[in-house]
This record gives structure tokens, C-alpha cells and sequence, in this order.
């Protein structure tokens, strides 16, 4: 652990934002073994929830036993949590049972909670009296200052999108840019990098993005590898899995911080945290260059699809951050490093034009099977391995192209969306984005989920919906891309 950096990243540590919200209405009644309260809060929170309940009939003879539980979605209501079967730990599932021993009460629930609808089911109460639901409210929090937003203008869909991706992102505002608030409550660099250019054309929570950093370059481990993911509570401390993607993206997300902040102090203060990582990527290439494949599961991220394979992806990011390497080093005017990045991409990038690039089919390919993908194509543009007019027919051929395996994240879509634009494609991209996103929207979104098959949205890749995120990081761009490039209709 470099403890300069952790005291760096402690320092500023936000304090949240806390405000007391009330669900829209609370029902009447005086509620019975197996009644069932509904509380809808009108929007999603992040937050602790309290109620306050007393008896109504005789003296309480026994304890009520209710059954108290948490639902970003509508959907989520009926699921049963009993029937779960997925891989992902049935913990994260947000119901708790309590024992109310004495009556009237007020309730304070032990665990914070990511909802707009909070179902309390009356499991079970004496025949001698009834429940009587009088207040309840939750204590939400965020980094975020929502009294900074400017209003976007523009039609009424792109508002609600707008609206929508902002929600998404302020409620994984808290003490550091979390992943999904629900689950799985960390800093992953692949969301942050997203958040954080989110983030600098709408809250410009410069401090928040600067804290996250320095976390990262606390947590390399003692080769200087920085982990994907790492953990604030109970104390800071990296996780112990590592993607090649995702090393890299801390070059990125720096280069991307320097440019919107013009902080160059800090930037070059953890310059040598993010070079290192090019540094250590290096040693994924074999003599012509060409990144390893691997059959390990999560050496490199791209997207949740397990029929992906990700070599070409994978040199492609490589490329990608070593050009803002580049930039980096330009702004921070270190002229050696900018001849020897250049000359390394000039290698990698040739590589990857022979070993990747069919240039009959105007495709990239990827592993020894030449798969052809989504996040091969969309990297490969990234990359700016090709021409303009190059790239425009790969993302062409790619969409006519049947077999390619298909994008399963609004992660990779988001690449999608910047494909499409940085090829001067802006009418496609703003249209796919009101389909893809817009699709959530339909679906009932007040934030943005972490997964979305527009043509199935109950699908998920855990074995059941009720662990799905529904306000998740990655999800929170079509504000970036609204703002930025004034993508409209």
C-alpha cells in the first residue's frame, strides 16, 4: 500500500449529501397476517430507510414479524428470492426479516439500500391486534450537487434521458465512484472512466474523480499493477483481480482527468503509476508484437460474454491507452517518452493490422478461430488503427454481419456509441443510443441497469433478475454523449 497516495485520496474524501425523502404516498390501514404495504418513493435513492409502526386492537400478545424489501425496478416486486439459484451470492439480495417486540416502534434499518419501492409484508402478528403503517421515510446520500446541473435542452426524450443517466450517475456518487449502489458497492476503473467523463459535463466533481485516482495508485501491488477493482470499507484495499483492459484504463481516466481539470500537478504525480502500466502490459506480447491470447476467464474484460474471445480487443485497448500515454506525456512536455510510446504503437500497430485485420472482409478477427465480434470491430475503430473511411465500412460490415458475436453491456455499447461518432457517424449513433438506452427507458428506468437485451429485458446472466443491477455506472453515458457532442434528433 503507498500510503502517500492513500492519505492523498483520504484528504478528500466527500462529505455526502444527505436528504430526507418520503414515499409518495402511505396507505391507510390496519394491516393483518399476510397483507402486504407497498411504498413507492417516486424515484430511485441510495439511502437508509426508518418506519414507524404501532399496534391497533388488543395489547401486542406477540411480536410482529415482518418481512421488509427493496426493489429498484417494478419488476422486482414479485420476485421470489427464495427460488434464486444464480451464481452471484444470494446475500446481495436486499430483504430482511425483523422481529418488532414491543409496539408502538420506530424502526431503523440496519443496511443501506439502492430502491424506489420498499414492500413490507406482514409475515406475521397475533390475531389480538393489527399493524398500523404511520411515517416512514429514508435518509439518502450522494457526492453529487445536483444545485450545479445546468438543464439540458433538447426534445422531450432526450430530457427524460438525460435526466435518467444523471440520476444513474449521482446515485453511484458516493465516497467514491461506485459501480451499482445495489451491488457490487466498489470502484471498478472500467466505470469510473466512464462516470468521470459523465461527470466533467455535468457535476464536474473534479475532487471525486482525483480521489479515485490516487485509491488506485495506493492499491498497486508491489510490481505496480493496479488492480481492477478495490474496496473503501473496512479500509482501503485493492482486490486481488487484475485485467489487462482494465490496468490500462487508469492511463486513460488520468489522461482524461488532466485534460478536463488542467490539474497537471497531479497528473504528474501519478504519471509513473499510469506508465508503469504500459510498462507491465508489454510483457502480454509476444516478438511480432501481438498480444497472447488466453483462455482465462477475466483477463480481459471488453464485455460480459463468455463467447468472446478478447485477443484482438485486447490489442486494440492496448493502443487506445498507449496514444493517451502519449498525450500525457505531451501535456507534461517528457519528450523521451513520447518518442519511445510512438514508436512501440507503430509496432503494435502493425501488428495488428497483420494479424488481425482480414482485409477481404474488411473485418477484424480475433484468436485462432478468427472470430468476428462486436467489441473487435468497435475496439479496432477505437484504435484508430485505420483510416476514417476504413472504419465507417468496418462498422458497416460489422452490423450486416450475422454470426458476429453481439455487445451484452451498455460498457460496450457506450464504445459503440464513441465508435459511431469519432467516424463522424453522429446520426447513427444518436439513433442507436435512443434505441438501446431508450429501450430502458420503455422498460421503466428511472436510472440506467447494468445489463439490458433490448429484445429480452428480463434476461439475466446471474440465473435470475432479482441480483441485476439497476442503477449501474457504466450505464450513465447518454448524458456524456448528449452534452458533449449534442447528439439530436
Amino acid at each position: 500500500m503507498n500510503q502517500y497516495f492513500l492519505e492523498k485520496a483520504q484528504a478528500i474524501k466527500p462529505v455526502l449529501n444527505e436528504d430526507v425523502v418520503r414515499p409518495v404516498r402511505i396507505p391507510d390501514g390496519i394491516y393483518c397476517t399476510g397483507d402486504r404495504i407497498v411504498l413507492d418513493f417516486g424515484n430511485h435513492f441510495v439511502g437508509r430507510f426508518f418506519f414507524r409502526v404501532h399496534g391497533e386492537g388488543s395489547h401486542q400478545d406477540a411480536p410482529a414479524l415482518l418481512k421488509v424489501k427493496f426493489c429498484e425496478v417494478k419488476k422486482e416486486i414479485e420476485e421470489d428470492s427464495s427460488r434464486y439459484q444464480g451464481w452471484i451470492c444470494a446475500s446481495w439480495i436486499q430483504e430482511e426479516r425483523i422481529h418488532v417486540d414491543v409496539l408502538p416502534a420506530e424502526v431503523a434499518m440496519p443496511r443501506r439500500y439502492a430502491f424506489r419501492y420498499v414492500i413490507i409484508d406482514i409475515a406475521a402478528v397475533s390475531d389480538k391486534y393489527g399493524l398500523v403503517l404511520d411515517d416512514a421515510y429514508a435518509k439518502v446520500t450522494t457526492s453529487a450537487e445536483d444545485a450545479v446541473l445546468t438543464a439540458y435542452q433538447g426534445n422531450a426524450k432526450e430530457m427524460r434521458m438525460d435526466e435518467v443517466a444523471l440520476r444513474t450517475l449521482r446515485n453511484c456518487m458516493q465516497d467514491v465512484f461506485e459501480d451499482g449502489p445495489k451491488r457490487d458497492r466498489r470502484l471498478w476503473l472500467g466505470d469510473l472512466r466512464l462516470e468521470a467523463l459523465t461527470n466533467y459535463v455535468s457535476y464536474g466533481n473534479y475532487s471525486l474523480v482525483k480521489r479515485c485516482l490516487y485509491l488506485f495508485a495506493a492499491v498497486a501491488d508491489e510490481e505496480g499493477r493496479i488492480p481492477a477493482c478495490l474496496f473503501t470499507e473496512p479500509e482501503v484495499c485493492g482486490d486481488d483481480t487484475y485485467m489487462f483492459d482494465y490496468s490500462l484504463f487508469f492511463i486513460a481516466a488520468l489522461y482524461d482527468y488532466a485534460a478536463a481539470s488542467k490539474d497537471l500537478e497531479m497528473a504528474r504525480e501519478l504519471y509513473k503509476t499510469a506508465r508503469r502500466q504500459w510498462e507491465l502490459a508489454q510483457e502480454n506480447f509476444d516478438e511480432n508484437h501481438v498480444v497472447h491470447d488466453s483462455d482465462v476467464l477475466g483477463w480481459c474484460f471488453l464485455d460480459w460474454n463468455l463467447e468472446l474471445n478478447k485477443q484482438a480487443g485486447a490489442q486494440f485497448v492496448y493502443l487506445y491507452c498507449a496514444k493517451r500515454l502519449c498525450l500525457l506525456a505531451e501535456l507534461l512536455e517528457i519528450p523521451e517518452d513520447i518518442t519511445e510510446i510512438k514508436r512501440d504503437m507503430a509496432l503494435k500497430k502493425q501488428a495488428a493490422l497483420d494479424y488481425f485485420y482480414d482485409r477481404e472482409k474488411e473485418l477484424f478477427v480475433s484468436g485462432s478461430k478468427k472470430q468476428i465480434s462486436y467489441a473487435s470491430q468497435v475496439w479496432g475503430v477505437l484504435s484508430e488503427c485505420l483510416e476514417k473511411e476504413e472504419n465507417i465500412r468496418v462498422l458497416e460490415h460489422m452490423r450486416r454481419c450475422k454470426d458476429a458475436v453481439e455487445m451484452v453491456t451498455p460498457y460496450m455499447n457506450h464504445c459503440y456509441v464513441e465508435a459511431l461518432i469519432q467516424v463522424g457517424m453522429e446520426k447513427e449513433a444518436y439513433a442507436y443510443m435512443m434505441h438501446y438506452w431508450g429501450g430502458m427507458m420503455e422498460d421503466g428506468a428511472d436510472t440506467f441497469y447494468e445489463l439490458f437485451n433490448p429484445g429480452n429485458p428480463s434476461e439475466s446472466p446471474y440465473g435470475s433478475c432479482i441480483v441485476n443491477s439497476y442503477c449501474h455506472a457504466w450505464s450513465c453515458t447518454p448524458a456524456y454523449f448528449l452534452r458533449k457532442y449534442n447528439l439530436h434528433g
